[in-house]
């Protein structure tokens, strides 16, 4: 994931003290660059202090952000005095960027309120969101109206903005890969291509006969099988697996880790269930899970909606997703669920080096012989954030649910990849999901960072998404 790089405003107005422009600007950019932030500003040689006020000042400063468009991520506005509503507005407009926009006001001191030193920056915000509002340009703001940008809030607040950020950019360009047909038994996972299009996430189809054939072209001494299979024994402890499924597991991840940088692709989705194991031999559920812990997230069951809410929850986190089903309940616990799958969950999840095993419920159908492959394990107890998407054709959107939760350490025996959750209200969280059509496949992520992807989601994708936290909690 790229260092983010913020375009910054600094908001001026003539009859405001101007020297705090100076200070306020040095002050913002010093705290970026602790947080990690690149900054694209205009400088003191270029406006008054490096700040926009004017007409002439949002001119200079849009076309410092047209240079710089292929790096900017998001854009802060900073307002050290009332600033200039206009200045900011016609910036945003002139730049043409159409990325995040967070709004910052700095406190006035009740010690210095006199006409040297007050800011008015408390009044001066909300003449700005006015502005943004009538230009029709979407924007975030911090938790506190005003707020110190050395404080740790404020902080949070940058951290936050770089996951809507994150999520935005990778979501708009997103190419998603789609390895062989939907299971006939999982009408669940049906989706709009054409919606997902239309949001700027593509989606490139690979039948599996394809990836069998050119598998099977490769031979187990080729030097690119060898490395991968020796890629697989280090990732996930193989001692139960015979060699020759570990071979055809390593031509298969080879086949689809080219046809991924060939197609240039950030997520794939896969066939299972249960062609792969009738007509070549292994589960992919390793090769899954590798790609997922490598922030390349995959989904079972070629659930390409469900791999979206994966790649937004990677995206906002730094970390790797799962996808999981809402599977059981847990004793007569109302807040408490079993979430699990047979396995494809990222190493990352997990308490400890996860085991590779045979899918013990398709073993039954295709022989134990043909279903290798799975990594089974616990997941760690953490606090989590789940996440689904879904595409809505009879309504022409795309809407999504998130939410948090824990993962818990209360006793489980059972197989696959598990653990068990807890959740606010999850009656009230299970009955909106039945209620509104929602599939039976989450995306949890071992983060705490669903109102950054609502507010990506929501605000700068049009999505329509409720956010369980702020809606459903009793």
């Amino acid at each position: 994931m790229k260092k983010p790089t913020f375009g910054v405003i600094v908001g001026n107005r003539n009859f405001f003290p101007a020297h705090l422009c100076d200070s306020g600007r040095k002050t913002i950019l010093k705290v970026l660059a602790e947080e990690g932030i690149n900054a694209v500003a205009l400088t003191p040689e270029d406006t008054k202090y490096g700040s926009v006020e004017s007409l002439s000042d949002a001119e200079k400063c849009a076309a410092l952000f047209r240079q710089h468009r292929d790096e900017i991520n998001g854009v802060l506005v900073t307002l050290p005095n009332f600033g200039d509503e206009r200045g900011v507005a016609n910036t945003l407009r002139f730049a043409g960027l159409n990325v995040p926009v967070l709004i910052h006001a700095f406190p006035d001191t009740t010690e210095r309120m006199t006409i040297t030193d007050r800011r008015d920056s408390f009044c001066g915000k909300m003449s700005v969101c006015n502005n943004l509002s009538q230009y029709g340009i979407p924007f975030s703001l911090t938790r506190l109206h005003t707020v110190d940008p050395t404080s740790d809030s404020f902080r949070h607040d940058l951290r936050r903005f770089v996951a809507v950020c994150q999520v935005v950019e990778g979501l708009r360009t997103a190419r998603i890969g789609a390895i062989g047909a939907r299971p006939a038994a999982f009408n669940t996972v049906r989706y709009s291509e054409k919606l997902l299009e239309r949001a700027g996430i593509s989606v490139e189809t690979l039948d599996l006969s394809e990836v069998f054939g050119r598998a099977n072209r490769l031979r187990d001494d080729d030097p690119a099988v060898r490395e991968k299979r020796a890629e697989i024994e280090a990732y996930a402890n193989a001692t139960r697996v015979p060699p020759e499924p570990m071979n055809r597991m390593a031509k298969f991840g080879l086949v689809v880790q080219r046809w991924m940088n060939e197609r240039n692709l950030q997520a794939t989705a896969v066939q299972c269930w249960t062609s792969m194991e009738e007509f070549y031999g292994v589960t992919p559920c390793t090769l899954m899970s590798m790609m997922s812990n490598s922030l390349l997230p995959s989904a079972c069951e070629t659930d390409v909606a469900g791999v979206v809410g994966m790649y937004a929850l990677a995206l906002a986190s730094g970390k790797a997703s799962a996808l999981v089903d809402w599977n059981n309940n847990y004793g007569d616990d109302p807040d408490q669920a079993v979430v699990f799958h047979c396995s494809n969950l990222p190493k990352q999840v997990f308490t400890d080096i996860p085991v590779m095993d045979y899918q013990e419920i398709i073993a039954g159908t295709v022989g134990k012989e043909n279903a290798y492959g799975i990594v089974s394990g616990r997941v760690k107890a953490d606090p989590f954030t789940y996440c689904r998407v879904s595409t809505d054709d009879v309504r022409a959107s795309i809407t999504a649910y998130v939410g948090e939760g824990v993962l818990t350490e209360d006793p489980l025996l059972t197989f696959g990849g598990y653990g068990v959750i807890r959740v606010p209200n999850l009656q009230g969280l299970l009955r909106y999901i039945c209620e509104n059509g929602f599939e039976h496949h989450v995306a949890i992520n071992l983060s705490q960072t669903a109102a950054a992807v609502e507010e990506a989601l929501s605000k700068y994708l049009g999505w329509a998404v409720y956010n369980h936290d702020r809606k459903g909690v009793a």
